[in-house]
């Protein structure tokens, strides 16, 4: 667009009826107009690690001959059995056998019909193998129906294997079967599904093991000669076990702990242990439960307090430093006593240095156990130390990386009694990515708990880590949970941050009229309250909205006043950002000059304030105004410095516009090679997160691509 057009002059266009294919809507086109077909994605590659099996070939012999046998339509097999059997086991350790004949990917999903927390929605588990399968999130439906019939389109032609583990039922399952003649389906379940067995699925029954089997993997935990001298011993153990593989591998995990021990003690323990449950359960859930109570019997107190306080964590893994403040003790005695629960095979640690429950089972051990034996004060005093934790470390990560935010509320929980803390901005950010999952959960939480003071300070927590690294479908979900939690408590201040946090998600994700609707909701409150500077503030997203809606005449009205309210409250930092915003809704009109003007403007205000972030935001849009104006040696230099300061901040959202702006400077000046490595490295950074940034470099990449 040419330099200060009149963007009224621009002819308003529609189009009725239906479209089939691309569409462009201009006014003037200059040059040819390409369609391109995206860019392939890595094929998906999910399959948990292929665990090592003890006398399955039987089964895995039977898995083979259907597939043998199956042909020409999609197969589809039910791997059912009790409880602790084996059957994730098996099916994982097939999958990895067969995984080579199918090049268009491999999706797995835990359908937790048994973990204690609820099944997993069949229309959520579509979202994500959608998106695994490389279609962008604009495109996907929110509607059950909708998801199932794109999933089938998408895989009509594929040959994926997808694993679907511990589905409740056959309703949670047929969404989710591909459509392909060459596709391979694996569920495994407790329940024999009939639903599916009507419908042509071919099932495996997974058995307990013989004796032999049994025994063989004991010795593979114990040694030959240990099991061999007391052999009379292991042959009683087994039986006690029913020869169920997770619970012998629980009870070798507790004599392997204890070498000394003589397995007679074992037998002896477990017989009595038997005694009390047998008229209550069925046998193989005697046998399990049974073997799970006896290396819970065996720890010490606080071991076992500590496992059971670990099953009110929300998230699936946890720190020793998240531990230490659900059980109100040091970090030191936390990570010995995790150690010990580790040794006894209910944990697993991973290889970030963190644990999780060795298997949905035991976790739902844990959890019964915590209700049976802990009131219910006890419990939610040990949440409200975890959510207290969770809140004072978002709020030191917060404040490493927005120093300049000063007096937020982060008091609905007492303070943590160890507090964890960080070196720097790298250091913050990678503690948040690492915890996302965690946090989110914990916004959950306390808003379920009716701690709806904890749940909205925890989302408003979470905003850097948003702002640095992305995740806008997640940020929605936050973002919603944080403003119904502000509202419960009658909060409006709150109420009022919740919706300019949520208006700009969606406005991200390119929801424009949902974020107009927050804003001035917003707005209102902000008036009511007689916030001037925050009144401003929505006005600035409002014409932030304004400008990716196209309408840039209202956008920069908006943003001028914007930026002369600010300057006269003698808010430096805002005044600056509202600069930035002008910036790039010039540069947007093709006004690099005017630009230019603004954004040196605003880095002089910066450099008042301790904002290495805007300071790099700054860099970047410099860096595409002198690209556009011919200026390449200081674009080069504007963006390579930015890209190098997201870097330490460690923000990928920062270093993919750096990169995006990198790759346009070469493609401007002939290096198509170096532009299609910077537009792939930009996409990698901002991840497949729907927003219109990755919207708009894949757009980049897949246009540029088919010219190379």
């Amino acid at each position: 667009m040419k330099a200060n057009r009149n963007l009224s002059e621009i002819v308003h266009n529609d189009v009725t009826g239906v479209v089939h294919g691309p569409l462009v809507q201009a006014r003037d086109v200059f040059g040819g107009v390409h369609f391109h077909t995206p860019a392939s994605l890595p094929a998906p590659s999910q399959l948990p690690p292929r665990p090592r099996l003890v006398d399955r070939e039987a089964a895995l012999a039977q898995l083979n001959v259907l597939r043998e046998e199956v042909k020409d339509v999609p197969l589809t097999v039910l791997v059912t059995g009790p409880a602790g059997v084996g059957k994730s086991a098996l099916s994982v350790a097939w999958a990895h056998m067969i995984r080579s004949d199918f090049a268009d990917g491999q999706l797995y999903a835990d359908l937790r019909g048994h973990s204690g927390t609820g099944p997993a929605s069949p229309r959520d588990v579509l979202g994500d193998f959608l998106h695994s399968l490389g279609v962008p999130t604009d495109l996907i439906p929110g509607d059950l129906a909708q998801r199932a019939a794109l999933y089938r389109t998408v895989t009509q032609d594929q040959r994926v294997l997808v694993l679907l583990d511990d589905a409740m039922t056959a309703a949670q399952v047929r969404p989710l079967l591909p459509a392909s003649p060459a596709s391979t389906t694996v569920v495994t379940s407790r329940y024999r599904l009939a639903g599916l067995l009507l419908q042509g699925v071919r099932g495996v029954y997974v058995d307990r093991f013989d004796a032999e089997s049994s025994l063989a993997l004991l010795r593979d935990a114990l040694g030959s000669d240990r099991l061999e001298q007391q052999r009379e011993a292991a042959s009683e153990l087994v039986e006690l076990c029913m020869r169920l593989p997770l619970a012998l591998s629980v009870a070798a995990a507790r004599l392997a702990a204890r070498p000394s021990w003589p397995l007679r003690e074992m037998v002896i323990a477990l017989t009595e242990q038997q005694r009390t449950l047998a008229a209550l359960t069925i046998e193989d859930d005697v046998a399990l439960r049974s073997a799970l109570d006896l290396s819970y019997r065996v720890l010490r107190s606080d071991a076992a307090r500590l496992y059971r306080f670990l099953s009110l964590i929300p998230g699936d893994m946890f720190g020793d430093d998240a531990a230490a403040a659900l059980a109100d003790i040091s970090r030191m005695e936390s990570r010995r006593l995790l150690g010990e629960l580790t040794d006894a095979n209910l944990l697993t640690d991973t290889a970030d240095g963190r644990y999780r429950f060795h298997h949905a089972l035991v976790r739902l051990h844990a959890c019964q156990l915590a209700e049976a034996e802990d009131q219910r004060e006890v419990r939610d005093l040990a949440v409200g130390r975890l959510l207290g934790w969770y809140l004072a470390t978002a709020a030191r990560a917060e404040n490493r990386l927005r120093p300049y935010r000063t007096r937020l509320p982060r008091d609905a929980e007492p303070p943590p009694s160890e507090v964890t803390d960080f070196g720097g901005p790298e250091d913050a950010i990678e503690w948040l990515e690492s915890e996302r999952a965690n946090l989110s959960a914990a916004v959950t939480l306390a808003h379920e708990r009716g701690r709806e003071a904890t749940a909205w300070q925890l989302a408003d927590s979470m905003w850097a880590l948003f702002l640095f690294m992305g995740h806008h479908l997640e940020r929605v979900k936050v973002e919603e949970t944080g403003l119904a939690a502000a509202r419960s408590c009658g909060d409006l201040h709150a109420e009022g941050k919740m919706l300019n946090r949520l208006g700009l998600s969606l406005d991200a994700l390119g929801r424009h009229d949902e974020a107009v609707t927050r804003f001035e909701e917003a707005l209102e409150i902000w008036r009511r309250l007689g916030e001037k500077e925050r009144e401003i503030g929505s006005l600035r997203r409002l014409g932030l909205v304004a400008a990716r809606r196209g309408d840039f005449d209202v956008a920069i009205s908006r943003l001028v006043d914007v930026t002369a309210a600010y300057h006269t409250l003698g808010v430096d930092r805002k005044t600056a950002l509202a600069l930035i915003d002008l910036a790039g809704v010039l540069l947007a009109q093709g006004r690099a000059t005017d630009a230019v003007i603004h954004l040196e403007r605003a880095r002089q205000l910066l450099r008042r304030v301790d904002d290495s972030y805007n300071r790099a935001r700054v860099g970047i849009f410099l860096g595409h105004a002198q690209a556009s104006s011919g200026n390449f040696g200081e674009a080069d230099q504007e963006l390579h410095a930015a890209l190098d300061a997201m870097s330490k901040l460690g923000s990928s959202v920062g270093q993919a516009a750096a990169l995006e702006g990198l790759g346009d400077l070469a493609e401007r000046t002939g290096r198509r090679d170096d532009a299609r490595r910077m537009y792939e490295a930009a996409l990698d950074m901002v991840g497949q997160d729907g927003s219109i940034g990755y919207i708009r470099i894949k757009a980049r990449l897949d246009g540029f691509a088919r010219y190379a």
